[in-house]
């Protein structure tokens, strides 16, 4: 029997060297945009359990009688889920704003995700279209900017029981702040229902 010496051809160091830099390449452009689709699906799945708790509250405490043209955040507290209430922390305003204080009769809960919801503003009255305000931080922490993911969505919940956030908002919306147009600042990027 004759054996046969085979020559077997591998990658040069070259080629491999370039196999490697492409790889490096296509791994430097795809890595930050998964990662920041992943934190961007957290925090809206953040503020949708929000959403749906508050709105929740709310529905409880409709069925009990709870609910007047005076009802805030704070008097929905009986009826959903918080670990603390927080007088002296600074949260981020929405964008295009700075921050927001936790004081002043309107109090922050401190969530179980870490996020602190403050209590912004009553019903107006009791239209459909009246709205309860509250800012929803949800690292719970001031950032220092105008602007960015960190920033703060203000969800709204109406007097007929929808929750909507800013960037959803219509005209002839009503608070005790007043009565809005359509907001020039929306929802921070991460906010998608």
């Amino acid at each position: 029997m004759l054996l046969s010496i085979t020559s077997y051809r591998g990658f040069t160091l070259a080629e491999l060297l370039i196999a490697l830099l492409i790889i490096g390449e296509i791994a430097t452009f795809t890595i930050p945009k998964v990662i920041t689709a992943q934190q961007n699906l957290q925090n809206t799945s953040k503020m949708k359990d929000t959403a749906a708790m508050v709105s929740a509250a709310y529905q409880e405490a409709v069925l009990n009688g709870a609910v007047t043209i005076n009802t805030r955040l704070q008097d929905l507290t009986p009826y959903f889920n918080y670990i603390s209430v927080d007088t002296s922390s600074t949260i981020d305003d929405i964008v295009g704003y700075g921050s927001q204080n936790c004081a002043g009769g309107f109090p922050c809960y401190r969530l179980h995700s870490g996020a602190l919801l403050l209590d912004r503003a009553s019903f107006a009255g009791t239209g459909t279209t009246n709205a309860m305000l509250m800012h929803l931080d949800l690292d719970g922490t001031y950032s220092g900017s105008t602007t960015g993911t960190g920033k703060s969505v203000m969800l709204v919940l109406f007097y007929n029981g929808r929750i909507a956030s800013r960037g959803q908002l219509s005209t002839g919306v009503t608070s005790s702040q007043g009565t809005w147009g359509t907001e020039p600042n929306g929802d921070p990027s991460w906010a998608t229902w």
